[in-house]
């Protein structure tokens, strides 16, 4: 765990100073890094070329460096809208076109700065090194997209190909240059020009494009000829690997939904007919609720967590100072108009005060949100196990809890999409499934009198898709009508929202764009604190505040000291 943070650390230390170097190059002051991810406020920023992205692991510092200045030329020289306008809907194409874009802003680095010249230099070598070192260029995708990647750099640019690959691009640099010559020449000419740059760029793009998909068909469907993990080596080449290695946790990877930007009317749901808000105990029988719970017992008993310490520090944490009631017979604060009558028999009595009794209470409500979608159904255990114990602490430190999910009515669709298809399929639907919002505990009722119903987070029956987005707006909607002064939601969840006729009915992002612009907006509102704990997955690219969790092992005091720091403000913002 100390190897672990210690590496965290080091990787936020140079997270905050390449963020520095790139806001003082590029000129804006609202560029950071979130989640190794480039931000432009809460936006994040597109991951732009794969060059970009250097590692602890595999990268020296000056990797970092080079990486950044690269993506400081990019933010302050590249047009984002007129690129998104102009790239093409291929992968491979839009691969390309992106490449070729981080070539030209890195074409002419700022006049009286060698040392950034040098830093994109090196930066671009690294790589390239790392590529061709990772057996890449054995596939002929590899070797086409390396090759191409190598030449048009050397030619926007003016500076040789790498010295150690040189002479393994000659066969295909021979067989492309002929067919992209005319282009590659223009590229250099107009590198000053976004937009006629941007012409060319497409035609190579395009030309790549149609190589692959020509060696493709060659090869027959199905067939992988001499590239025996060429769909692998591609996917390393379009986009750095977000998934983390063995033993790290993994980033979360939302994406953009066109659907939902284009949309006047913004996010939409199809049918709310099917939706429905349902107590636990209307799901689960009371028999297999005592079952559940038994179970559940047995498993908080196993870990033998420090209730009490737990709930000191919650409190700690939580409470602010009240009134509680007066402290009489002191001799200074104010006056006490009871003992007065004391003056006129005891002139010399000065105990005629009172102070105020101050006690520490959690004037607070906190809400769990648990993901009950299918994936999580391999952690149910675990999760169960942190919300109870949570809100058993919550309560002892004197503040208001509510156990909450979210799940659906019906796998893929339900009625709600045989509705739509019944209408004749009207594009781009909205929501295309039935909510299902589920009470397992709710704020006035005793932890006590709920253990039966937050044991039914056990029942494997519940856990189907999840629609991530308006459940949190449904749990900030139940906290807004408590009378509590601070109100916080944390939301429990292993992965991005996923409904599969959504998805399909609009585009694979939908769910995932409604859900940031809903914590965003709370988040703006200042009335709820959502924090996301993620479960085996960094949440960060949704939430603002967050904490990813490892519960591969049966989670002891130590996630709940990670979870403790989230409430407090301490975790990684």
């Amino acid at each position: 765990m100390g190897e672990a943070q210690a590496l965290a650390r080091h990787q936020q230390r140079i997270e905050e100073l390449c963020a520095a170097a790139i806001r003082a190059l590029a000129g804006e002051a609202d560029l950071h890094f979130r989640g190794r991810r480039l931000h432009r406020g809460r936006r994040a920023l597109p991951l732009f070329a794969p060059h970009l992205h250097p590692s602890l692991e595999a990268d020296d510092f000056a990797s970092f460096r080079g990486a950044a200045d690269g993506l400081a030329l990019r933010v302050a020289r590249s047009d984002e809208a007129l690129h998104r306008r102009l790239a093409p809907a291929d992968p491979v194409e839009r691969l390309v076109f992106d490449l070729l874009e981080q070539i030209r802003v890195e074409a002419r680095p700022p006049a009286g700065m060698p040392g950034v010249a040098r830093n994109l230099r090196h930066r671009f070598e690294q790589w390239s090194r790392a590529f061709h070192r990772s057996g890449l260029t054995e596939t002929s995708r590899g070797i086409l997209l390396y090759t191409v990647a190598q030449i048009c750099r050397a030619r926007v640019t003016g500076e040789p190909v790498l010295e150690e690959t040189e002479d393994l691009l000659e066969t295909t640099r021979g067989s492309i240059v002929p067919v992209l010559g005319h282009d590659l020449a223009a590229l250099r000419r107009h590198r000053d020009d976004q937009a006629a740059y941007a012409r060319h760029a497409l035609s190579i793009a395009r030309i790549v494009g149609e190589m692959i998909q020509s060696a493709d068909d060659e090869r027959g469907d199905g067939q992988q000829g001499d590239d025996p993990d060429d769909r692998t080596a591609l996917a390393r080449f379009m986009e750095p690997d977000d998934a983390a290695g063995d033993g790290e946790i993994a980033l979360a990877a939302p994406g953009r939904s066109r659907v939902l930007e284009a949309s006047d009317d913004g996010y939409r749901v199809f049918t709310r007919a099917y939706d429905r808000e349902v107590a636990a105990t209307e799901l689960v029988g009371r028999p297999r609720l005592a079952e559940y719970r038994e179970r559940l017992d047995r498993r908080i008993a196993a870990q033998g967590v420090n209730l009490a310490r737990l709930a000191r520090e919650l409190k700690a944490l939580l409470a602010v100072p009240v009134r509680d009631d007066w402290n009489a017979g002191q001799e200074e604060g104010y006056v006490d108009g009871r003992r007065l009558a004391q003056l006129v028999a005891s002139p010399a009595e000065r105990r005629l005060f009172r102070t105020e009794r101050l006690e520490p209470a959690a004037q607070c409500a906190v809400g769990f949100l648990v993901d009950c979608s299918g994936s999580m159904k391999q952690h149910v255990e675990s999760v169960a196990m942190l919300v109870d114990v949570l809100a058993r602490a919550l309560e002892m430190a004197g503040a208001a809890t509510e156990v909450l999910g979210f799940t659906t009515g019906a796998w893929n669709g339900g009625r709600a999409l045989r509705d739509w298809r019944r209408t004749g399929q009207p594009p781009h639907p909205g929501r295309l499934n039935e909510a299902c919002h589920i009470v397992f505990k709710d704020a006035d009722t005793a932890w006590r009198r709920a253990r039966p119903t937050i044991a039914a987070l056990l029942e494997p029956v519940l856990f189907r898709e999840g629609i991530d987005g308006e459940a949190v707006d449904w749990a900030c909607s139940r906290l807004r009508s408590r009378p509590e002064e601070r109100r916080l939601l944390l939301v429990i969840s292993d992965g991005c929202p996923m409904d599969t006729a959504t998805n399909l009915a609009n585009d694979p992002h939908y769910l995932d764009h409604h859900l940031r612009e809903v914590v965003q907006r709370h988040e703006q509102a200042g009335d709820v604190a959502i924090l996301g704990v993620g479960v085996g997955l960094d949440l960060s690219p949704f939430y603002g505040r967050s904490q990813a969790l490892d519960l591969s092992a049966p989670p002891g005091n130590s996630v709940f000291r990670e979870i403790v720091a989230l409430i407090g403000g301490h975790a990684r913002r």
